[in-house]
């Protein structure tokens, strides 16, 4: 573990765990680093060397005041990359956190990395417009605003349900689940929290999609309540070049930590850093 100080000296905090190809993990909001806990311990115990940041406003790094924009994430990422000398990296993201690797490579290229990985990611565009028609209508992110500026920990707890499709019959998300939602969300800053809804709500990243020139996996559920499958992963399938789609029937947005989701997709990581 350790900190990188930024360029404008906020401090990004991460974890580093194993030896071998490195294995960066971006996490997605309103979470940190510790939502890649299982796939971090599986990368490091098969090999490779795993590392997840916490984005600034985030888990322990600096509570900034401004820089909640993908800009500044994707240099943030680039940062910490070049502090830690990392090269043939495997960058694997989740939710916003696709957006802070689609904007690094579209703004840091691929020298220093060998593949991708995008998790119910939000590329190319989220908020629904007229080119836009299977994206998220505005309401529902000015709505996300004002629950984190009403009461944020009882936004937190009734958010989790949808996160993890916990209103769905037969699903198998835990309490636990819910809880360790709430707790890293309550650690991301209330400034980061309604600033990022606008930054991954409106920012576009076509153009950072087609510079993508390493194989590319992309991994989302059909029943994503919160990342509209239609919107995202089938439509950045069809920008990236070399990438391909794995479609995991009736998971919600939560997969990394659902049981049984969760299995099955460091399974299929794992398949693809060996590949």
């Amino acid at each position: 573990m350790g900190f990188v100080r930024t360029r404008d000296g906020a401090e990004i905090f991460y974890n580093d765990w194993g030896e071998g190809q490195p294995v960066v993990f971006i996490h997605g909001w309103p979470l940190n680093g510790d939502a890649w806990q299982d796939q971090m311990k599986a990368v490091a115990e098969n090999g490779f060397r795993g590392i997840a940041h916490d984005r600034r406003g985030h888990g322990r790094s600096t509570q900034t005041w401004e820089g909640y924009d993908f800009d500044t994430f994707a240099d943030d990422l680039a940062q910490l990359i070049e502090a830690l000398d990392l090269r043939d990296a495997v960058l694997v993201a989740h939710s916003m956190g696709g957006g802070e690797l689609a904007r690094y490579i579209g703004r840091h290229g691929t020298g220093r990395v060998s593949k991708a990985v995008l998790l119910s990611a939000i590329p190319p565009l989220m908020l629904q417009t007229s080119d836009n028609p299977e994206g998220v209508p505005h309401k529902v992110f000015d709505d996300i605003k004002r629950g984190i500026l009403e009461e944020r920990s009882q936004y937190w707890q009734d958010a989790s349900e949808s996160f993890f499709g916990a209103n769905r019959p037969h699903n198998r998300v835990t309490q636990g689940n819910r809880d360790a939602f709430w707790a890293m969300a309550m650690q991301e800053s209330i400034k980061a929290g309604v600033d990022c809804v606008t930054a991954f709500a409106e920012t576009d990243f076509t153009e950072d999609l087609k510079k993508f020139d390493v194989p590319t996996l992309i991994v989302h559920g059909d029943d994503d309540q919160i990342v509209p499958i239609d919107a995202t992963a089938r439509k950045s399938v069809r920008i990236i070049p070399n990438a391909e789609l794995k479609v995991y029937p009736g998971a919600s947005h939560g997969i990394a930590l659902v049981p049984g989701d969760k299995e099955k997709f460091t399974a299929d990581l794992l398949d693809f850093l060996r590949a």
